[in-house]
């Protein structure tokens, strides 16, 4: 089958003045900061799931309380910042669920949509964020971004927090993909790959417990961080190390809203 599968792009539409900022996302995670020597940052693959994807940020602060109940009204938010925030922020669907406003229509080609949810691995004690995959080729109304109390009690969202991440899906795409089990035993290059990857690993592990000052100075393993094999060969000519998304550019111009 030929897919002629158009170049991706997103485009964000101000429904009102003042939507919540739209800007790259962060590699950065204040839980990852407080380890000695900052171990979380070595694990590659976290800090580029951090960062692959766009941030919207709280415009002020906001506390969301939930006393348990079911009803709408079970659930408040309120501002130290603003006198209703509820415009921004509010109980919609009950059941402990906030529900954010994102101010934008967004945009993709066709076959592309836009997946939101929480920024990744970026836990949140007593709520938790709710993921969606909006069609975005052609709705002409902004989605919400909801998140779901997960105890009773009171739960703050900074100001310049991420209250959504989003990122782009070529969502038609994937059902095409039928995914194969195979015998890593039947496969003799890769085999061969990993058990040279077990062994180093293990002989390095062991070296680690035993205290060898080589091991304890060197850490950790660094063969995915650079994209070497075992033998120190670059593997993928690909391999990052970092993502760098774009910032949105501003393409409103000044007649588009008149402030007051």
């Amino acid at each position: 089958m030929t897919h002629n599968s158009p170049d991706p792009y997103l485009e964000a539409y101000e429904v009102h003045e003042g939507a919540p900022e739209l800007v790259p996302a962060s590699s950065s995670r204040a839980w990852m900061d407080k380890f000695a020597d900052r171990h979380p940052y070595r694990c590659l693959p976290l800090t580029m799931a951090n960062s692959t994807g766009w941030e919207m940020l709280c415009p002020y602060q906001i506390d969301v309380s939930w006393n348990g109940g079911k009803e709408i009204k079970d659930l408040k938010v309120t501002s130290k910042e603003v006198k209703d925030p509820t415009h921004f922020a509010r109980s919609h669907f009950s059941s402990g669920i906030v529900t954010f406003h994102t101010g934008y229509i967004f945009r993709t080609p066709p076959g592309w949509a836009v997946w939101c949810g929480g920024a990744p691995n970026w836990p949140k004690h007593g709520v938790s964020p709710l993921s969606g995959l909006i069609e975005t080729d052609w709705l002409p109304f902004p989605f919400t971004m909801n998140w779901q109390m997960t105890k009773a009690g009171t739960v703050r969202f900074e100001k310049g927090e991420p209250f959504c991440f989003i990122t782009l899906s070529e969502h038609r795409r994937i059902e095409a993909v039928e995914p194969k089990i195979k015998s890593l035993a039947a496969t003799p290059k890769l085999k061969a790959d990993y058990d040279s990857w077990n062994e180093s690993r293990s002989d390095f592990l062991k070296r680690l417990n035993l205290g060898e000052k080589q091991a304890r100075d060197e850490g950790w393993q660094r063969n995915y961080m650079k994209g070497e094999n075992q033998q120190g060969t670059k593997v993928s000519a690909d391999h990052q190390t970092k993502r760098r998304m774009k910032k949105p550019k501003d393409l409103r111009g000044n007649a588009l809203f008149v402030k007051k």
